[in-house]
């Protein structure tokens, strides 16, 4: 990755407010699948900040639940222009120049043959390795334990919207410039980066008759999910299974997956927007659904983002750390710079009207 000039990299005012925020950074996750802990549906909760979470094309398998049970929630008050540009920000808090609005209605024929789950995707790659994090500890180089970054190739301690939107991506589709980051999994001490990353945009979570209101994110959203510093399962909201090996049961620490299998992580972000803020502190301007709906504090429903990661790794799992501790801290972050009117054609015509897309958000 080409180095950034001095004058960007070093930012003193910056680095001596957000000092104090190393102590304090963490992450969290949500799974929507099931998983070791129980059912698909989470208790809604706002998504706590001090946080930090997981795919590929043969073998991608939907995570998806069925086309019946997806759906999701609430739609929200707010200005119906679409956030273009640059957003506000005072202190921890960015807040969004506008609400998106809800999609214009589809016209494009649906084929009989279409799966009609509400589903769009992006199959990214492994980019590079930094002990950085833009969002918990942003301005500080080397203030993080390491991360794998995936999509776009800028991400660094001090990038922004602006930075995103000059670089490039490994993703497909290429009109998403978004950042995905996750900790970096170690075996024996050696840092294994996953095969295959897959970020599925999901209508599932909510009822079905908010999928048709869900919204794009705005542009410059970020969030966190997963907790880096879970100690426990009840804390921890991460998922690891095996690819292939049904039999392995999952759980949210690492499995013993069979030869000739690999270890997969999925994690959930948040879905519901308090249609202000495109970041507050502990991820605080994101909540889950509460009762398929989102709860009024954070009315405004957007896709839900299910990371899926998968590693070349099979067998003892006392091997395995991940840079932020145990399988229990897996967690994940992202910020959003998709091509605005890109999003939307796929919010519109595979969330809104429940049907499958592909990376190129065709039917």
């Amino acid at each position: 990755m080409p180095l950034r000039p001095l004058s960007k990299r070093l930012r003193p005012a910056t680095a001596v407010v957000l000092l104090g925020s190393v102590l304090l950074a963490g992450c969290r996750e949500v799974p929507s699948v099931p998983d070791a802990a129980g059912p698909t549906g989470q208790p809604a909760s706002t998504a706590p900040e001090t946080t930090e979470g997981l795919g590929g094309a043969s073998d991608r398998q939907s995570p998806s639940a069925s086309a019946g049970s997806a759906s999701p929630s609430a739609s929200g008050s707010g200005s119906d222009t679409t956030a273009s540009t640059p957003p506000s920000s005072s202190g921890g808090t960015e807040v969004a120049a506008a609400v998106p609005p809800v999609p214009a209605a589809g016209t494009k024929p649906i084929p009989g043959n279409a799966v009609r789950i509400a589903e769009f995707v992006a199959e990214c790659k492994f980019s590079h390795r930094l002990p950085d994090d833009p969002i918990v500890v942003p301005g500080l180089p080397g203030g993080s334990h390491s991360h794998d970054f995936f999509g776009n190739n800028v991400t660094d301690a001090m990038t922004n919207l602006g930075d995103l939107r000059g670089g490039k991506t490994n993703c497909a589709p290429k009109v998403d410039l978004s950042s995905y980051w996750a900790p970096t999994l170690m075996a024996d001490g050696k840092a294994v980066p996953p095969d295959s990353a897959t970020f599925y945009y999901l209508g599932e979570g909510v009822s079905r008759d908010i999928t048709a209101k869900i919204r794009p994110m705005p542009v410059g959203l970020k969030m966190v999910a997963g907790n880096a510093k879970a100690t426990s399962e009840a804390d921890s909201r991460s998922r690891w299974s095996c690819l292939h090996a049904g039999h392995v049961g999952a759980s949210k620490d690492f499995v013993n997956c069979p030869a000739g299998t690999k270890l997969e992580t999925y994690l959930d972000f948040p879905q519901c927007w308090d249609g202000k803020n495109l970041y507050r502190v502990n991820s605080a301007h994101m909540a889950y659904p509460q009762a398929d709906r989102c709860p009024s504090s954070h009315p405004i429903a957007v896709p839900k983002i299910r990371m899926v990661l998968r590693y070349p790794v099979s067998g003892d799992p006392a091997k395995l750390r991940l840079s932020s501790g145990d399988g229990l801290t897996m967690h994940a972050d992202f910020m959003n710079a998709w091509n605005e009117q890109e999003l939307t054609r796929r919010v519109r015509d595979c969330i809104n009207r429940i049907v499958k897309c592909g990376p190129d958000g065709e039917y």
